[in-house]
């Protein structure tokens, strides 16, 4: 079976962390862009809220992304 974005949300917060650290916070702002509240929330609350923040930032930094990058940062 494959593992979708969407699957994030199964697991739990040691793993969402362990993949905070291997993946790059520019990877992630553009795959959070096109992500649901939930999964933002999710991701956001394994991070200190100064990493969040930073996260956020990027987000609102990049603007408007096209859905096709969203969804290739995604898999």
């Amino acid at each position: 079976l494959m593992f979708v974005f969407d699957d994030l949300l199964k697991l739990d917060n040691k793993s969402i962390q362990m993949l905070l650290k291997e993946v790059d916070n520019s990877q992630w702002s553009v795959a959070l862009k096109g992500a649901s509240d939930e999964i933002r929330n999710k991701i956001f609350s394994n991070l200190s809220q100064r990493a969040a923040e930073t996260l956020k930032e990027e987000m609102e930094f990049l603007g408007a992304v096209r859905v096709s990058d969203v969804e290739a940062m995604q898999q």
